[in-house]
């Protein structure tokens, strides 16, 4: 199946959760991510039995330090 991840096409298994995605994208452990799916913010206690839809918009936001 299909899924947005902010704004760009992915391939993934039928069966992929949240978490999976997240490991894909190397982003599952860090620290200051929040991740939307179809403009509903789905909290870290929910990623790992979050199933992915095909054509699901993900929105992935990571914090950056700077100043």
């Amino acid at each position: 199946m299909t899924v947005r991840v902010n704004d760009k096409s992915l391939a993934v298994a039928d069966t992929t959760t949240l978490t999976q995605l997240l490991d894909e994208l190397g982003l599952s452990a860090s620290k200051g991510v929040a991740v939307a799916i179809n403009d509903a913010v789905v909290p870290r206690s929910g990623w790992l039995t979050q199933r992915l839809a095909d054509g699901d918009q993900v929105l992935v936001i990571q914090a950056t330090q700077g100043g």
